[in-house]
């Protein structure tokens, strides 16, 4: 029996990153071996053991035979005999078809830290294009070594692109899809997922509702970059930079989606995309089985960010609709994440990277008083129904009004 640690953590371990989980491969055991020495077996699909001290996943080595389309389309032995150069060639890219053994002893049958060290993204093998998972977490893995200067290898974009011709990504489920879309939403450069998607020409395939942004232009006047799909990407990036959570980041990303659908003929104007943004982003979200949380921000977003950015000239009536609209005096968590995507939507403008936005605070502020409004005395005064629905409305409109007069000399 050999012990050998695997993948990313050695893969993190050589560039000097820190290693946080570490995964371990055995090999010469069986199954019963590991349960006589105490682990703990958890795997499903192939033998997979907890050691009973650290709690460290130890599995069998093992090795693949494709049987079927999609990523559960395989054989899997994990017999006794299997090695561990046999374990590592059945690994997507050869950053992560690394092992050490426990006495630091590095086995890399497949070039893997040369790979390392030209910063290139490369597949092991053609046993790549077997499971079509791979090209999202190949597409993950730039995005998250984007800023170390790794690139993708030249053949690697080749075999993507030939796998998105031949109909294997059709074989992925929902669940896989948003595991490594959300994942990588939260990955320092989360733009670098898309761009690499589209550079391997699958992105039209996986994500249409995003592919369709490329290419449609924008009022110079409002938006430098010009292209609508840039600059999507720039307010994802400036969401990234700003800390945002995964919701915020998916709402951003989501939030211009209508644009495609405006008519050629009245380009670069897009009078009234939010609304058509409702349908796109319900179908992007219904396909991919988007969290109920993550839809919601991203439809209130889609709908009420140009309102949003206007809130400083907007009617006193105007605003307590988007206020209303956007449920934000009781669920105010929510609505501070749609401030925060509207934020990033300012900054993802070519020259706009460092634009303040004080609509964010105003909003909020506003929102904030609102909630804290004493209708004690307007229910004295013995209303009911829609008398008092509409005392309770005046007095939300008087106190806005005087929000937005002081709002007015301090700016």
């Amino acid at each position: 029996m050999k012990k050998y640690r695997v993948g990313g953590c050695v893969r993190d371990r050589l560039l000097g990153l820190a290693v946080n989980d570490i995964d371990w491969v055995v090999t010469g055991a069986t199954a019963e071996q590991m349960l006589a020495l105490g682990y703990k077996s958890i795997g499903k699909d192939f033998p997979v053991f907890l050691h009973p001290e650290s709690k460290q996943e130890y599995a069998l080595a093992r090795s693949e035979r494709k049987t079927g389309p999609g990523y559960k389309g395989f054989e899997i032995s994990a017999d006794p005999t299997t090695t561990i150069e046999q374990d590592l060639l059945r690994r997507d890219l050869t950053i992560n078809a690394m092992a050490e053994d426990e006495d630091g002893n590095i086995v890399d049958p497949y070039g893997g830290q040369r790979d390392l060290e030209a910063r290139c993204l490369r597949h092991v093998s053609v046993a790549f294009v077997e499971d079509p998972v791979r090209v999202l977490r190949t597409a993950r893995f730039a995005a998250r070594f984007h800023q170390l200067g790794f690139t993708l290898a030249d053949d690697t974009r080749e075999l993507i692109r030939q796998m998105g011709e031949s109909g294997e990504l059709e074989a992925l489920v929902a669940e896989r899809v948003w595991s490594e879309l959300s994942r990588a939403l939260d990955e320092a450069d989360p733009a670098v997922f898309f761009t690499t998607l589209r550079d391997c020409d699958v992105l039209q395939r996986l994500f249409p509702e995003i592919e369709a942004l490329f290419g449609v232009p924008q009022n110079a006047k409002y938006h430098p970059e010009i292209d609508t799909g840039v600059h999507v990407m720039m307010a994802l990036q400036a969401s990234a930079a700003l800390g945002h959570d995964n919701e915020t980041r998916f709402a951003v990303l989501m939030h211009d989606l209508g644009k495609a659908t405006t008519p050629v003929t009245v380009l670069p104007s897009h009078h009234g995309h939010e609304a058509r943004g409702d349908k796109p982003v319900k179908a992007f979200c219904k396909r991919w089985r988007v969290p109920k949380a993550h839809t919601q921000l991203a439809l209130i977003t889609t709908e009420l960010h140009l309102q949003a950015h206007r809130s400083m000239e907007l009617k006193a009536s105007t605003l307590l609709k988007l206020l209303t609209r956007a449920d934000a005096l009781r669920k105010p968590e929510r609505f501070q994440k749609m401030l925060d995507a509207c934020r990033a939507d300012i900054r993802g403008r070519k020259g706009g990277e460092n634009d303040t936005y004080p609509q964010a605070e105003f909003l909020a502020g506003l929102a904030d008083k609102l909630r804290k409004l004493d209708t004690a005395e307007i229910q004295q005064q013995g209303l009911s129904g829609k008398a008092m629905g509409q005392a309770i409305n005046d007095a939300r409109l008087h106190l806005i009004k005087q929000e937005q007069a002081l709002a007015r000399i301090s700016h």
